[in-house]
């Protein structure tokens, strides 16, 4: 049996070995037809001619394994996953959720974005009107309470509160307007007006990140049972009360919108829907007019009452005003 080399030899007509040999080459076609192909001196210039070798075993290709790219990227998803969850573990106190867990990612990341969130805005005015000398007595916040970051670092999670004075609650708004008129002899601010709004959100800033811990016992026990008792009334022509959506429907949708608990300790927040921010109490009103109920004036007693129910049912929930919401 010819080999390998001799059989590639055989293929090619003398005229193809004499120019690719040259002077070796010339040799061999001296040879008779058959005996120069299986010359041995003849195969060995042709080998070297043309770079013939001895056949050579087949290597096994490597296989590829993708396992270790399915571990690692296993690997990197759970990290990931693990950091997003210890993220959202702040935003979950046992079954209560803020509304920050159903925002898509993007408004997330907006509210994270303190150059990005709309409700800095606000922030940043009410930090001027904070400085701001106001009225005959020539005074301002500041002059009472100094740097807000100390003084007010936990009064937005105390509120609303038992007022002695007043006999029944009263929230953040109130007691801002109680000190302009008592201490600075200034006119009140309009309940949801930018000064309010701001002013409020301001002070709320400084307790961000600490939970919601609001007393219900003593003096305000029934002001919070009168806010239950709302919370859980029917109301409208379409005669539903807050729990049929923020505790039976929540994480479900309502035509193109996440329903969600109805927390509260994002307020005051940025709604895309009012493309500005609004109190608590806005948002209550807007809640009664989507039930086709008629809505209370803002500071209204019965949204106070809400309001110490409502940040009860979120307690332990961390304050993230300016929140932003859908």
């Amino acid at each position: 049996m010819r080999s390998t080399t001799t059989h590639r030899v055989a293929l090619l007509s003398r005229r193809t070995v004499l120019c690719r040999l040259g002077a070796a080459g010339t040799l061999a076609v001296l040879w008779p037809a058959r005996a120069w192909t299986t010359s041995e001196a003849v195969q060995q210039a042709i080998r070297q001619c043309i770079g013939a070798r001895e056949p050579q075993p087949a290597r096994p290709r490597p296989r590829t394994s993708w396992l270790p790219v399915v571990v690692a990227v296993g690997m990197v998803g759970a990290v990931v996953g693990l950091l997003m969850a210890g993220e959202l573990d702040r935003y979950v106190v046992e079954d209560r959720r803020s509304g920050y867990t159903y925002l898509s990612e993007e408004n997330q990341r907006l509210q994270d974005d303190d150059f990005a969130n709309p409700g800095l805005l606000w922030v940043e005015q009410g930090r001027e009107l904070w400085q701001r000398v106001n009225g005959v007595v020539g005074m301002s916040c500041a002059s009472c309470h100094g740097d807000a970051a100390e003084s007010m670092r936990g009064i937005r999670t105390r509120y609303p509160r038992f007022d002695p004075r007043r006999g029944k609650l009263i929230n953040l708004e109130q007691q801002i307007n109680r000190c302009r008129a008592d201490r600075l002899q200034v006119a009140p601010y309009p309940y949801e007006s930018e000064a309010m709004l701001a002013l409020t959100t301001f002070v709320g800033v400084q307790s961000r990140g600490l939970p919601i811990d609001v007393r219900i016992d003593g003096p305000a026990q029934p002001f919070f049972e009168a806010g239950k008792t709302f919370f859980f009334r029917r109301r409208g022509q379409l005669d539903l009360a807050c729990p049929h959506c923020h505790e039976q429907h929540a994480g479900q949708r309502l035509r193109g919108d996440v329903v969600s608990q109805g927390q509260i300790n994002g307020f005051p927040a940025y709604r895309h829907t009012w493309q500005a921010l609004g109190s608590t109490h806005r948002m209550f009103a807007w809640c009664n007019v989507a039930v086709r109920a008629e809505a209370y004036p803002y500071g209204a007693d019965e949204y106070v009452n809400l309001e110490l129910y409502m940040a009860w049912r979120g307690r332990g929930l961390v304050v993230e005003t300016p929140a932003v919401r859908r």
